[in-house]
């Protein structure tokens, strides 16, 4: 068996636990959603507002944050009040689907609702990996480059969502949105472009919105997408 037969074998068995997984929350009434950005995005302090927000509001939210080292961004995240769980990946550059069930598997509060999954920072790896959500939220800062959905593809055309972060940076930056809303619906046509700052707040209450709105079935542009292996996500928010 080649390379590539080894590869597709692993991620064709990955959307089958990611299925499954999908099936068991959606029973449970929980919703995933699935955060990707590169290192240094800003999507932990991030991730923090929106639980914050989350909390401050009585949404029974939760958080499973990954990287390859040291727990400081669960340390950071349980400051918002939301349950938060760390899950080392030992290695790995991307998040499975069996390692979010195995970390699930008798932490996730009964009541959750929505359940947030801070992937490790690659855009790379983890955008060919389906965890089980029903939202794909991609995540960019403006210090990053405005050419970074043409690079990364497959990362930015899965995306339900796609955030740019640190916008009050933006100007010291030089950073051009409009090239950068142009090369998003180059790869992703119609996806939903959202402004967000963690410092001053801006973007916040639209990020849990559209959290909200996967769990409550509202209608998503673009519509919940294929999975980029050819595997359909069995969302809960219809298609249109």
């Amino acid at each position: 068996m080649c390379r590539s037969d080894v590869k597709q074998a692993v991620l064709a068995k990955n959307d089958d636990l990611a299925a499954d997984l999908r099936g068991d929350l959606t029973r449970r009434g929980v919703t995933v959603v699935n955060l990707l950005s590169s290192p240094g995005s800003g999507k932990t302090e991030l991730l923090g507002e929106v639980l914050g927000r989350a909390v401050e509001q009585g949404v029974p939210v939760a958080a499973l944050t990954a990287d390859l080292a040291t727990e400081n961004d669960a340390e950071r995240l349980a400051r918002s009040g939301a349950p938060v769980q760390q899950l080392l990946t030992g290695g790995l550059c991307h998040l499975e689907a069996r390692q979010v069930r195995a970390r699930l598997d008798g932490w996730l509060p009964a009541d959750t609702s929505v359940l947030f999954v801070e992937n490790v920072g690659n855009l790379v790896c983890p955008a060919a990996y389906d965890l089980g959500e029903t939202l794909r939220v991609v995540l960019m800062a403006v210090t990053e480059g405005e050419d970074k959905p043409l690079k990364y593809p497959t990362a930015f055309g899965s995306a339900h969502l796609v955030v740019i972060t640190k916008t009050d940076l933006a100007e010291p930056a030089g950073f051009d949105e409009t090239a950068f809303r142009t090369n998003v619906h180059r790869v992703n046509p119609g996806v939903e472009i959202v402004r967000t700052c963690a410092r001053t707040g801006a973007g916040v209450d639209t990020l849990l919105e559209r959290a909200l709105g996967a769990r409550d079935g509202v209608p998503h542009r673009p519509p919940l997408a294929p999975h980029p292996h050819g595997h359909h996500h069995t969302a809960s928010a219809p298609v249109t």
